[in-house]
């Protein structure tokens, strides 16, 4: 990791900069696929599954029969845990749901909205170095909630065809029925196109590499909606000498596992806490299984000595991090002044972790920057908001001049001509 101390203003930027890899030829890939999936559907869904996840597949669905053998290949304890965690999902996005109120803008006129389902969506749950079941739970929980009338779910097989049992247990907990063998960019385009075995959804969500980040926003240009952009995880800590050494190591370790492009940044005001986070860093590496990996997302990662806490929140709010972590006295004051992150940890027990798997908050966030302006999955991801109105004769007293006033200086004459027979109607 780079060490910054005392950065000026101008090595900001550089600081808060995200690995960047040049994407034409992915992007071309990327295209290729999603037109062949178009084209041919099912037919090539089967010919890419056997390309890029080395699975020959005849059917593309998960049977029942599937279903029940994963629940005998899950132990009781992972299943009992999944539940919990369902349960704290559950919970925090009920606590969620939008209660509109009718309004009188003026006598006789009522507007309201009302919350509606998105009919079908789409849930993409990564399958191949970590099989992320937990983000089942995240995507399927909100969209059960929402009232959704289809969620379908794909992911992709290993190479005997097989789908990670853990993945197929939290979708039946989170009840999640229509499960398709399908990974990466071929899983995207039979969502936004449909073929013969997958429905086309008006929605997708979920995390990915970077050819399935591809896929889905060349989707979202002309077929269907996506929860959000993104690029790989990210993590940033916030520190001052009453933070626990071994739990900061532990959190940008905890990212840093992710993949070789994750990013961790570790900022504080104590130079003797930025040594032992070093060092502990550096032992807590050597134990990990994904060392290799972790080391590598490492060298995208920065160090960084700030004077005060001042310095600390502005540096954040710049790079706008999708995990922000504050081990700080005063990170109740701090977080109140946190304006750019994808979901904040407070105090030394709020490790990321529980975030990413059973506090109950989504771990679905924007990253890449994308929190300046983005915010992660909740339960009204999963909805659209209705606009109605109702305008009675009084109303119309009140408003009608005024329409047919700006219509007129718009020119548009059909749209003065549309309040102006209701007025001659009333006598107005």
């Amino acid at each position: 990791m780079k060490i910054y101390k005392y950065p000026k203003r101008e090595q900001w930027s550089e600081i808060t900069s995200r690995p960047r890899l040049d994407l034409t030829k992915l992007n071309e890939t990327v295209s290729n696929v999603l037109a062949d999936i178009r084209k041919r559907g099912d037919e090539a869904v089967r010919e890419y599954e056997l390309k890029f996840d080395k699975a020959e597949l005849t059917d593309l669905a998960v049977t029942d029969a599937e279903m029940d053998e994963a629940e005998s290949l899950v132990s009781n304890e992972l299943r009992d845990a999944i539940i919990l965690a369902h349960h704290n999902i559950k919970v925090f996005h009920i606590s969620q749901r939008f209660v509109g109120q009718k309004v009188k803008t003026q006598e006789g006129v009522t507007c309201w909205q009302k919350s509606v389902a998105i009919e079908r969506v789409g849930l993409y749950i990564p399958g191949g170095t970590a099989p992320l079941f937990s983000t089942v739970l995240m995507l399927a929980t909100p969209a059960k909630i929402a009232g959704c009338k289809e969620i379908v779910l794909c992911t992709p097989p290993n190479k005997e065809g097989k789908v990670n049992p853990a993945i197929l247990v939290a979708a039946r907990i989170a009840g999640v029925s229509k499960i398709y063998k399908i990974g990466g960019v071929q899983a995207i385009g039979a969502m936004a196109y449909g073929t013969e075995s997958v429905p086309k959804v008006f929605k997708i969500f979920g995390p990915g590499n970077q050819y399935v980040m591809a896929a889905k926003q060349h989707v979202s240009l002309d077929e269907v909606a996506i929860d959000m952009p993104a690029g790989p995880s990210e993590v940033c800590v916030l520190a001052d000498e009453s933070a626990n050494a071994e739990f900061v190591a532990a959190d940008l370790l905890s990212q840093a596992e992710h993949g070789i492009d994750s990013q961790v940044l570790f900022i504080t005001t104590s130079e003797q806490k930025l040594d032992e986070v070093q060092a502990e860093l550096s032992r807590q590496l050597q134990l990990l299984p994904r060392k290799d990996m972790a080391a590598q997302a490492l060298e995208n990662s920065c160090y960084v000595l700030v004077a005060d806490s001042d310095e600390m929140l502005a540096l954040t709010n710049l790079y706008a991090p999708e995990h922000l972590v504050i081990q700080t006295n005063d990170y109740d004051t701090l977080a109140e002044r946190v304006v750019n992150a994808g979901s904040v940890f407070l105090g030394p027990y709020a490790c990321e972790s529980a975030g990413d798997y059973a506090s109950g908050t989504n771990h679905t966030l924007p990253t890449h920057g994308y929190a300046t302006a983005y915010n992660g999955v909740n339960l009204d991801s999963y909805c659209r908001k209705i606009t109605f109105q109702h305008i009675t004769p009084e109303g119309i007293g009140h408003i009608g001049r005024a329409v047919e006033l700006m219509a007129e200086a718009e020119q548009l004459d059909a749209h003065k001509n549309a309040m102006t027979v209701r007025m001659k109607k009333l006598g107005i």
